[in-house]
């Protein structure tokens, strides 16, 4: 067996996972129109990577205003449920697990995409200028687009976007997820709040990180209330380095990221959710996360740690073995193998991921790609 620290059971919450393969949140924009609804598609796509220890689905927008990009899934409307109820039952049919990530874009997105093409909504009235939204222009295509200037909301407004992460995460158990994830990362909604350049408010949600962390932690607690904190995990970019090429990797760099994201993990710690998952920077040559930072959160947080980016085999489980790491994510290499972990125990070679493929259109590059055949 080829890296056995990653095929030792773990508990995470009160689910015991097969292995520590982690199919992490990956956008492939391929729901059913009209209504942003999971597909029968993309049920088998899940279902075809169900092997993996745990399993996130793509990020599901919470709110019609959530949505950044043209044909992602959301988990709003009792039809959005019904179609996620596909996926689940794929997913739990090979016996794997599955928990829904919990998405708002907050100021990455367009006028075009919001409900009566009115502004974003954000922390602060500050628009993006390293990202981009992707809209519709036509059946099946779309284009990469500058997100519109936002608005601040208002303080009712903050108290309303929590209580709608509370019924989304309802929703989810609803549709079959064994629990959700909380995309705080990215520079989306969250994100955004924790951000001291994106969130330059005067209340109680803005200066102090102690406030800017109000929001993140408002929604930890509302979720936990909806569905037990055993059922919640939260997702970060704590960046330390950023990059100039244009949109390989969407996040914000604080003065002091090693302070503001091992207080939101203290967050996390206060309310028991069951995991952390840090999403590292991946374009070419991005610098390893410090060491330092590493072993703060490991010594900050008693749940399980999950690490995304670039990872090998050989390197996961090294993270593993050092007791630095729970779980490692693989995506790239799990769209394009859907046997990963049999790939992985018995050293076989990888299918090379497409990456025109990777957003939108059909079965191409989604569920087409070839398990190993010896």
């Amino acid at each position: 067996m080829k890296h056995e620290s990653l095929f030792s059971p773990v508990r995470l919450g009160n689910l015991t996972l097969k292995n520590r393969i982690v199919f992490p949140p990956l956008t492939r924009q391929r729901s059913v129109q009209p209504g942003d609804i999971a597909s029968d598609l993309m049920a088998t796509y899940y279902g075809q990577r169900a092997s993996a220890g745990f399993m996130v689905s793509e990020g599901t927008q919470i709110e019609p205003r959530g949505q950044g990009y043209a044909w992602t899934p959301g988990i709003y409307t009792p039809e959005q449920i019904d179609g996620w109820r596909k996926v689940t039952d794929a997913v739990h049919a090979q016996g794997g697990v599955i928990f829904a990530q919990l998405w708002h874009v907050g100021r990455v997105s367009h006028h075009a995409l919001q409900p009566d093409g009115n502004a974003p909504i954000a922390p602060s009235a500050i628009q993006t200028t390293s990202s981009k939204a992707f809209i519709e222009t036509g059946a099946g295509t779309g284009e990469l687009v500058a997100p519109s200037m936002p608005r601040a909301v208002t303080v009712p407004e903050i108290k309303a976007l929590v209580r709608l992460y509370a019924t989304a995460a309802s929703n989810a158990i609803a549709a079959g997820f064994d629990g959700v994830e909380i995309h705080a990362a990215n520079g989306y909604l969250v994100n955004q709040f924790i951000s001291e350049h994106a969130n330059q408010r005067d209340d109680e949600y803005g200066g102090s990180l102690e406030n800017r962390l109000r929001f993140l932690r408002e929604i930890v607690e509302a979720v936990s209330q909806a569905i037990g904190a055993d059922r919640l995990g939260v997702r970060f970019t704590p960046l330390f380095t950023t990059t100039d090429e244009d949109r390989v990797y969407i996040g914000m760099v604080e003065k002091d990221p090693h302070q503001t994201y091992i207080e939101a993990i203290k967050v996390l710690e206060n309310a028991g959710v069951a995991y952390v998952s840090i999403a590292e920077a991946d374009w070419d040559n991005a610098p390893d996360l410090p060491e330092t930072f590493r072993r703060d959160v490991r010594s900050t947080f008693s749940g399980r740690i999950i690490y995304a980016g670039r990872y090998t085999a050989e390197r996961g489980a090294r993270l593993v073995e050092a007791g630095l790491a729970d779980l490692i994510a693989f995506g790239r290499p799990f769209i394009a193998n859907p046997d990963l972990p049999a790939r992985i125990v018995n050293g076989w070679p990888l299918n090379p991921v497409n990456p025109a493929t990777l957003y939108g259109g059909a079965e191409a590059g989604f569920t087409d790609y070839p398990v190993y055949a010896g």
